[in-house]
């Protein structure tokens, strides 16, 4: 007698061979389906391709080429055997394809779809004209046709397997010694015995239909009052670029958005959610009759237009600004196109999520987070991340409920053993009854298929499997609010303990988006100002273009620096392209405000405190004079001609041009010392040795020597990490130092009176560094302006200063305020954080004095004990083969401190490096101009704009900075009508009182404050 036990064990393996064989029965080939083809880079509509030539292709021919599309084309007939039957094609282009039927896009050919539904009741002799646009790829091997069917579906079959599925699967996770195992093994020896694939199709039909007639008991056992809930939430996250360029997600879209719409028209209480309006764009712009049907998918509720941000964007990297931008874009699209307003930011593949979203997150409208990254790890943890469902709290106190999903299986497939894990995986093992569940193909698109839906209409309530209900996300933090809030709160950023080298990868870029965040901030602001006081027409709407197509490459695998190095080489010529037209917008702004004429200079500073800086005077001008008609030093250094000038807050100051320059001799004692082994003023001695390191920064003031070691020594490492070369960098890389042993060669090139500089030129392993070391007079900041020939691959260039200071923590600039992070591995959420993401400066502090770093573009520190170390430079070698190989540009520096932090300006001299001022020759007659000023030095004026609704009204976005409790007192020379504060959409929220052009305003410690000025001339 056989064992029970092995009875089991048998009839599973059964199973498991039915599973096997599906395909095999679910189809029956009516006959092959022969295709003609053309290929092209052009992207074409299918009306367009009627023109074009096509050629015969046969099964087993190679075809295209890197970055190249085929057309393929077909006619079926439907013929007599599909008589009322689902009729649909199987076709193997060699790869994904979007599909056509009779000049329609009917959905696509992909990792998840592997048929095309012709007709759903066929009608014999029924003509389809088929054509499919297929991807070659850029691999640099042709893709192959395959072989292609006109096939009969097998509906009752298909729906014996999902029954089939279902059960065996929940079989398998449940007790195998419960009533419920012990009644799904019998059900499944009785289809086992049943089946029999012998049977002619009517037969087989009904023999299929007996074994369902089975299972159907077992599938309407329902769960007992204690099951937990799942809200299930169809989407697709569709990457706008990553190891694809942008040209093929516009094809992305058309394929996802067509295969959701078919499921639709067969199941219609499906909801799909769609994020990133962008990709709407796109089926707008590219595909009309497409996206119609997507507005009226999206008018009955079927497709839920949700997300918050413009793209899915990273949110390390970008400026505060920008995140409010992207979440302003992305809410106004959404809002207009559809009516629809979005509740929640969804950022499912994102590497970190900053410390200050909340805040930005509410002032936006936003009242709910969900993600799922965080716990896709790659065992690279040693600190799992502790809640599920929890308050996410900000830097300033500002809350928002959060959830972070699981990724489940790749692909998804909603099925039991899916549902079961989504639940039994919670890190939270207390306190919640529900979750959300994301499904449907993802990275590039595709979104669900019919399994996941039929699956669905047997999981509602099905016992052994937690229940489900399916619609919009925002669905489940209204139920979990109307449950109750779990205790549970996370204070501070969601640091992701992985990608850790994306804060560096694909310098350039980095660079470039920089220098956009700022020249965008430029042109608000200056031509915020012609507007008023020229009546010069402020551009909205190039603004509004230009600010989406920065925002675009804020995508989180184009500003990290993920993608294949098509993507990056686009990136770059679209930024660079981006930061010429803004600069132009701004140079045009400015000019008008300086007025016609080459008698003077006006220097503009868009910073909202009052500022002494250096500037190169035009070509042709020797000299300059201040208002009082004082002429002022001027240097000579490289070619150029360097003065030091001043101007006012948020404003300008006019100097009148001069026929020479002052002596060095008219200027007294000189305070300025350089050789090629020395850097001296009056606040600072600084040694340097052979290699341009920094052996001494002996403080002056106070006699106290900064350093313990060798600062502005340059480090580099292998960088090979075990898996994802762009993304990550190794715990243990300091463990494989490349040795730098060619000396420099240093020599001085300025000593006053303004600045003195030492240039220092030096190998570094393959690479070249060209360094200016650099220090005025009258300043604690000195800089290092680097230019580095990288030829290197899969190596890692830093940046170390060892400093005299103790301290347990670091601080790191984010959006609107800083972090504190740990410099020492105590805990293992300390030891995770080896490598962080900054802006702007990092500092180390004691009560009485700090050392900080600044940058105008590196992203990338580690700090250890007492040793800031700046990521300069990687060069992983995938996705892109040639990352950052070539010429970099940078600057950053130090600046030295006695005194407490708060009363420092370290956040001051940070934005100074990153917004120089800038000077036009003109008339002299703009005089001195100033727009507005503040009484508290850490409260910063990030933004001055014109508002988004065309008003013309005046915004003006602030925010302290230091982490303090202030009043601050404004004081605009504008003619101020009223004020309001409003949240960051510009909506108002409170009337402001502004008398005379002042107002006060209270903020809490990294409060961001908007305020709309409306003015009488308006």
């Amino acid at each position: 007698m056989i064992r029970h036990l092995d009875m089991r064990k048998e009839i599973l393996y059964h199973v498991e061979k039915l599973l096997k064989d599906k395909n095999r029965y679910m189809y029956t080939v009516v006959s092959p389906v022969d295709f003609t083809c053309f290929v092209t880079k052009e992207r074409l509509s299918c009306v367009e391709i009627e023109s074009k030539r096509f050629e015969a292709i046969e099964p087993g021919d190679r075809w295209g080429g890197d970055w190249t599309y085929a057309w393929l084309r077909s006619s079926v007939t439907a013929p007599m055997e599909s008589e009322g039957k689902r009729l649909v094609i199987r076709a193997d282009f060699g790869s994904e394809a979007t599909v056509y039927v009779n000049g329609i896009v009917r959905g696509a050919l992909d990792l998840q779809h592997h048929d095309v539904t012709l007709t759903r009741i066929a009608k014999a002799g029924e003509r389809f004209e088929v054509a499919a646009e297929a991807y070659a790829g850029h691999s640099g091997i042709q893709p192959v046709l395959g072989e292609s069917q006109l096939c009969l579906f097998e509906e009752e079959i298909y729906q014996f397997y999902i029954d089939l599925e279902c059960l065996v699967q929940v079989r398998n996770h449940i007790d195998p010694d419960s009533l419920r195992a012990a009644e799904i093994d019998r059900g499944l020896t009785e289809v086992v015995r049943t089946i029999d694939w012998g049977l002619a199709k009517d037969a087989l039909t009904d023999n299929v239909r007996k074994c369902r007639q089975r299972m159907a008991p077992l599938l309407e056992c329902v769960n007992g009052s204690t099951a937990p809930l799942l809200y299930l939430m169809g989407q697709s996250h569709l990457d706008i670029a990553w190891l694809w360029p942008m040209e093929e997600t516009k094809r992305k879209i058309a394929r996802t958005m067509s295969n959701q719409l078919a499921l639709m028209e067969e199941y219609p209480d499906y909801r799909y959610v769609q994020s990133q309006p962008y990709l709407f764009q796109l089926a707008k712009d590219l595909y009309p009759e497409l996206y119609a049907r997507i507005q009226q998918a999206v008018n009955e509720g079927r497709i839920i237009p949700e997300g918050g941000m413009w793209v899915e964007s990273d949110t390390n990297l970008p400026g505060g600004e920008s995140l409010i931008r992207q979440i302003l874009h992305g809410k106004r699209f959404f809002k207009e196109e559809f009516g629809k307003e979005n509740e929640m930011l969804w950022l499912p593949d994102v590497f970190g999520y900053s410390g200050n979203m909340p805040q930005i997150m509410k002032g936006c409208g936003l009242r709910y987070f969900a993600s799922v990254k965080m716990f896709q790890t790659y065992e690279n943890v040693s600190d799992p991340f502790p809640y599920n469902t929890f308050l996410w709290e900000g830097i300033d106190g500002s809350q928002v409920l959060t959830h972070l999903l699981d990724y489940g299986d790749f692909p998804i497939r909603v099925n039991p053993s899916f549902l079961i894990r989504q639940w039994n995986d919670r890190v939270q093992k207390d306190g919640i009854a529900t979750r959300l569940v994301q499904f449907g193909h993802g990275d590039g698109g595709g979104g669900a298929n019919r399994d996941d839906l039929e699956f669905l209409r047997r999981l509602e309530n099905l016992e052994g499997v937690p229940r489900t209900v399916h619609g919009s996300p925002i669905d489940y933090f209204e139920d979990q609010i109307e449950r109750g809030v779990p205790d549970a709160k996370y204070v501070g950023e969601l640091y992701y303990p992985a990608h850790r080298g994306t804060y560096t990868t694909q310098a350039q870029i980095k660079r470039l988006n920089r220098k956009a965040e700022v020249g965008l901030h430029e042109a608000e602001i200056w031509g915020a100002a012609a507007s008023l006081l020229q009546h010069r027409a402020y551009p909205y709407e190039k603004m509004d273009r230009l600010w989406k197509k920065l925002l675009l490459h804020q995508f989180h695998d184009i500003l990290p620096g993920t993608s294949i190095h098509r993507v990056h080489e686009e990136a770059q010529a679209e930024l660079t392209e981006l930061n010429g037209q803004v600069d132009a917008m701004a140079s045009g702004a400015k000019e008008v405000l300086a007025g016609s004429g080459r008698s003077g200079v006006t220097v503009f500073n868009s910073l909202s405190w009052a500022r002494k800086e250096l500037v190169v005077l035009p070509e042709g001008v020797e000299g300059i004079a201040d208002r009082d008609g004082k002429t002022l030093p001027v240097q000579r250094h490289d070619g150029k001609r360097y003065a030091e000038v001043e101007t006012p807050s948020a404003g300008w100051a006019a100097y009148s041009v001069t026929a020479g320059d002052v002596t060095l001799e008219a200027l007294g004692l000189a305070v300025l010392t350089a050789t090629k082994s020395h850097l001296e003023n009056e606040y600072l001695a600084i040694g340097i040795n052979e290699y341009g390191e920094i052996v001494s920064i002996l403080d002056k003031e106070t006699g106290t020597e900064w350093t313990v070691g060798h600062c502005n020594a340059m480090k580099m490492y292998r960088d090979q990490p075990s898996a994802f070369d762009a993304w990550e960098i190794d715990r243990g890389y300091q463990t494989a130092p490349v040795a730098l042993v060619e000396k420099a060669e240093v020599y001085v090139t300025a000593e006053g009176p303004l600045f003195a500089n030492i240039r220092v030129e030096r190998m570094l392993h393959r690479s070249k560094l060209i360094q200016d070391i650099r220090i005025r007079a009258g300043s604690r900041r000195v800089e290092f302006h680097t230019t580095v020939h990288w030829h290197e691959k899969n190596k890692m260039l830093r940046v170390d200063f060892p400093v005299r200071v103790h301290a347990n923590e670091s601080l790191q600039e984010i959006q609107f305020g800083y972090v504190k992070r740990p410099n020492h591995a105590s805990r293992p959420h300390d030891a995770d954080r080896f490598e962080v993401c900054q802006h702007k400066w990092a500092v180390l502090a004691e009560s009485n004095r700090s050392f900080a770093l600044l940058n105008d573009c590196k992203y990338g520190i580690a700090v250890q004990d007492n040793t800031m170390s700046l990521t300069l430079l990687r060069s992983p070698t995938h996705p892109d083969e040639t990352s950052d190989q070539g010429t970099h540009k940078f600057t950053y520096g130090f600046f030295v401190w006695n005194g407490s932090f708060l009363d420092s300006p370290v956040v001051q001299e940070a934005y100074e490096l990153n917004y120089p001022v800038s000077l036009v020759h003109s008339g002299n007659q703009a005089g001195h101009k100033s727009f507005l000023q503040t009484d508290q030095a850490s409260v910063i004026t990030e933004t001055v704009k014109l508002a988004e609704d065309g008003s013309g009204d005046w915004i003006i976005r602030a925010y302290e900075c230091k982490g303090a409790t202030v009043s601050c007192g404004f004081t605009f020379n504008l003619p101020v009508k009223t004020a309001y504060e409003t949240n960051m959409l510009e909506e108002v929220t409170a009337d402001l009182l502004a008398a005379e052009g002042k107002l006060k305003l209270d903020f809490r410690p990294f409060e961001v404050k908007t305020i709309r000025l409306v003015l009488l001339d308006a």
